[in-house]
C-alpha cells in the first residue's frame, strides 16, 4: 500500500527516517554535536592542544497515532461489486501515508511559523532547538554568539540571479556550533509543484546545446548539481486544500547534514475483518477495514536547510 502513495516527501532524503522499536515509549530525543572545524598550532615538545566539543541544541520527537476505517457492504461483496471494493480498500491503503506526507511538508509549507493547528485542531509545535521557526533570519549557535540566516533576503521566486543568491547562503551562512563557516555539501534543490518553479529548476538543471547551435559547447554549470525534489503537499493549509500563497516557495537543503527526523513507531497498515475479531457489524453486515500508523516529526536546526517563499516579502 505505501508503494501506491506519493511519499515524496520520506523518500526525499530530507528527512532522516528512524525506526523506532516497540515498547520503547511515546518520545524521542534528538540533539547535535559539533567538533571545532581546525587543528591548531603545535610547538616543539609542546602538548598538543584538546579539541573543543559543542554540544548543540535538542528536540523531543513526540509520537501521534492516525488511523481510518471504512465499511465494504454485504451488496458490496454479495452483487460482483468487486472494482468498488478494490478502489475503496486500494484508496484506504493510502490514507496513512498521505497524511504522514501532509505533515512533513508542513514543516516547510509552515516554516515561517512557530506553531500550527492542523487539520484535527491540535496544536503543532514547530520550532527548533533554538526556540525560532524553520526559516529565520537570525538563527543562533550554542557555542558563540554568531547568528545566521537560512531564509533568502527579499524571498524571490527561483531564477539564475536568486539560486546565485541562495548558494550565496550557503557559503556564507552555515555556520557550526562555534559559529565557524561549514563546508557543508548541498544536493537538493526543492519546490512546490507550481508549474513555472518546476519548469525553471529543470531548465537549469538540464539545459543542453545542439552541437551547431551559436552557444554550442557551453557548459551548464548546474547539469547535476543538484537533484530536484518536488513537494506537491507543501502550498496545502492545515487541512491541505490548496493554498496559492505558497505556491513559489523553494530552496536548497543538504541531506547529509539533515537534522530533520521522522521516527516510525507503528508503519501504514490495514486491518482486515475475519471470523472472530469483530470486523462484521452485525447491525449493518458490513464488514469494517481499518488503517493505522504511527509516527513523529522534530527539526533540530536550519544550517542545512534554505528556504525562499517565492512572494518578494523582504
Amino acid at each position: 500500500q505505501k508503494a501506491s502513495a506519493p511519499i515524496q516527501a520520506r523518500a526525499s532524503g530530507l528527512f532522516v527516517v528512524d525506526p523506532i522499536p516497540a515498547n520503547t515509549g511515546n518520545t524521542r530525543e534528538f540533539s547535535e554535536i559539533d567538533l571545532e572545524e581546525y587543528a591548531d598550532n603545535k610547538a616543539q615538545g609542546d602538548q598538543a592542544s584538546r579539541a573543543r566539543v559543542q554540544q548543540g541544541y535538542n528536540k523531543i520527537m513526540i509520537k501521534k497515532r492516525v488511523a481510518k476505517n471504512i465499511g465494504i457492504t454485504f451488496e458490496m461483496r454479495t452483487e460482483n461489486k468487486y472494482q468498488d471494493v478494490t478502489r475503496r480498500l486500494t484508496n484506504l491503503g493510502n490514507l496513512v501515508p498521505n497524511r504522514m506526507e501532509l505533515d512533513l511538508q508542513h514543516r516547510f509549507g509552515f516554516a515561517t511559523a512557530t506553531s500550527m493547528t492542523d487539520k484535527n485542531g491540535d496544536t503543532v509545535d514547530l520550532t527548533l532547538g533554538d526556540t525560532l521557526q524553520l526559516a529565520h533570519t537570525a538563527h543562533t549557535v550554542r557555542g558563540s554568539s554568531a547568528t545566521y540566516r537560512n531564509r533568502l533576503a527579499n524571498n524571490p521566486v527561483v531564477s539564475r540571479g536568486s539560486l546565485e543568491g541562495m548558494e550565496n547562503l550557503v557559503v556564507e551562512q552555515t555556520p557550526n556550533q562555534f559559529g565557524e563557516k561549514m563546508t557543508m555539501p548541498f544536493d537538493v534543490i526543492w519546490s512546490t509543484d507550481d508549474p513555472n518553479t518546476t519548469n525553471t529548476i529543470r531548465e537549469y538543471l538540464k539545459s543542453t546545446a545542439s552541437p551547431d547551435a551559436a552557444h554550442a559547447g557551453v557548459e551548464n554549470v548546474y547539469a547535476g548539481k543538484y537533484r530536484h525534489v518536488v513537494l506537491s503537499r507543501v502550498a496545502t493549509t492545515a487541512a491541505g486544500a490548496v493554498d496559492s500563497t505558497k505556491a513559489k516557495y523553494w530552496g536548497l537543503a543538504s541531506t547529509l547534514m539533515s537534522t530533520a527526523h521522522l521516527g516510525i513507531w507503528e508503519e501504514s497498515h490495514l486491518l482486515s475483518p475475519a471470523p472472530g475479531n469483530n470486523g462484521e457489524d452485525i447491525q449493518t453486515d458490513d464488514w469494517e477495514y481499518g488503517t493505522r500508523g504511527g509516527y513523529g516529526i522534530c527539526i533540530v536546526s536550519a544550517a542545512w536547510f534554505k528556504i525562499s517563499t517565492g512572494d518578494g516579502v523582504a
